[in-house]
């Protein structure tokens, strides 16, 4: 009986131990992890709309897919857009947005991107991507300029579709080779976001 008693006192014991132990490594650790969640935060705000000096807290998005399937965006293959952030000039003054979209049919399953859409014309400034899981040497090529560069369109306003054959029109964006999967989920991504933009946030949209 004693040695179970001292058994469960030591089991104790160490239980509480790591819990105070695990308590201090997350205070220790929660600042410099948020700042750091802060810092590629602002770093893509910055990339995607760099003209603008300040960035308002993300509105509440939800159930954006039944909003989708109501206004019918036909073509437009969604999961979710989960952040919009308003851009603004030194003066406050409204340049845009940047909206934050996900796909899960990426080759390693979801891609998040952030777009940024100027308010005046509603053309695409840029996009960064945020997470992904694709295969090296292919699907992850989409962090490289040469491919996620083909979003930003001073002229165009719109949807794009993804092409094996070298992009031509404006609305075109060339695939990736041998990773047309992942161009096809980023372009999703990408075109969530803007869809967003025309129905909800540009003027004369059905928000």
């Amino acid at each position: 009986m004693k040695r179970i008693i001292n058994d469960t006192l030591r089991i104790f014991l160490i239980t509480l131990i790591s819990g105070l132990m695990l308590g201090l490594v997350y205070e220790v650790t929660k600042e410099p992890i948020k700042e750091a969640n802060d810092n590629a935060k602002r770093e893509s705000l910055e990339k995607v709309f760099p003209d603008a000096s300040a960035y308002s807290d993300p509105c509440d998005i939800e159930n954006t897919e039944e909003l989708f399937k109501q206004y019918d965006l036909e073509g437009v293959r969604i999961d979710e857009v989960i952040s919009c952030f308003e851009a603004t000039s030194s003066t406050g003054w409204p340049l845009g947005y940047c909206i934050t979209a996900t796909s899960s049919k990426g080759y390693g399953g979801d891609i998040t991107v952030m777009v940024g859409i100027s308010r005046d014309k509603g053309t695409v400034l840029g996009i960064s991507i945020l997470s992904l899981d694709e295969t090296p040497g292919l699907g992850m090529k989409s962090t490289e300029e040469a491919f996620y560069g083909q979003y930003s369109k001073e002229n165009y306003i719109g949807l794009f579709n993804v092409t094996k054959t070298g992009a031509k029109a404006e609305n075109e964006i060339d695939a990736i080779s041998g990773a047309t999967k992942t161009s096809r989920a980023v372009t999703d991504a990408v075109n969530a976001a803007v869809a967003y933009y025309m129905n909800f946030l540009a003027e004369g949209g059905t928000k």
